[in-house]
């Protein structure tokens, strides 16, 4: 007998949003988004919170819980925000994905439910590969809070988690349902985690955009003083740069070789392996 080929072709899309104050009632991006994504609201939705932007932000699970209250014709809160641990530590640790979908469970989440990640690009790998593998995929919003986050790791389609030593050894290829760029979260970001963004900037501008690279070098002095307002303008550009070569360079799911815009990364993991994170 023929062996019988089968060929699927699939299309995705997803928004990158940018926007200030995303919880403040008066801001309708969340409950628009929520609400458009099928035909019977309101949805569920279960919030998980990075802990080190809670405590720069100690007004957030109160001003998310009362935004949902306000438009729960919309969007309604499956259960309590959850705050997990942010930075690489919640990659290494064993248990933190059953957790999640432990949680995921308990709140009755189905696939037409949400699931926001809100945090660093460590907490959305996390909570990403939960929603991607949880009844097999549910909706992701990501709501990154650093500038690494908002301008490369969280606007594409990788989600995973560190083990054997190795970085992101468990993982998914799986597109987001939206990403939510708040420029207010930056405001309390550290010296170190503020500039480590504008690294990424001068990276990407290296490798795809001269005019871009000159820009940074003519505002380099102000994204030192935390310009916000230029700081938006750089992650809008990076974002554009890493979706278009996603987009349109043929290999969204990494089947070959790394895409170019991961220049240093596979290195750099390898190194941090062979050191001992040292």
């Amino acid at each position: 007998m023929k062996p019988l080929q089968q060929q699927i072709q699939v299309s995705f899309s997803y928004p990158v949003h940018f926007t200030r104050d995303l919880f403040a009632c008066h801001n309708p991006l969340l409950k628009d988004m929520v609400g458009a994504g099928g035909p019977n609201p309101p949805k569920k939705l279960l919030a998980v919170v990075d802990q080190g932007l809670y405590e720069h932000h100690p007004g957030l699970l109160r001003d998310l819980e009362t935004y949902c209250r306000t438009h729960e014709e919309h969007c309604q809160l499956a259960a309590a925000p959850l705050v997990v641990p942010g930075g690489e530590e919640i990659k290494n640790d064993p248990v933190a994905l059953m957790r999640l979908h432990r949680s995921v469970n308990a709140a009755g989440l189905c696939r037409h439910s949400y699931i926001m990640a809100v945090g660093g690009g460590a907490v959305i790998d996390l909570v990403g590969l939960a929603a991607a593998t949880a009844h097999r995929g549910i909706r992701l919003i990501r709501v990154p809070t650093t500038v690494m986050a908002q301008a490369d790791a969280s606007i594409g389609v990788k989600n995973g988690i560190n083990a054997f030593g190795k970085k992101n050894f468990l993982g998914t290829f799986a597109p987001p349902f939206a990403v939510v760029n708040d420029c207010h979260f930056l405001t309390t970001l550290a010296p170190r985690d503020w500039l480590s963004g504008v690294a990424e900037a001068v990276k990407v501008a290296l490798i795809k955009d001269a005019p871009f690279f000159a820009f940074l070098e003519e505002h380099a002095q102000a994204l030192v003083d935390r310009d916000l307002d230029l700081m938006q303008q750089v992650i809008y550009r990076c974002a554009a740069l890493h979706l278009h070569h996603i987009a349109t360079y043929g290999d969204p799911f990494e089947a070959g070789s790394s895409r170019p815009l991961d220049f240093g990364h596979w290195s750099g993991h390898k190194l941090e392996q062979l050191s001992g994170f040292a």
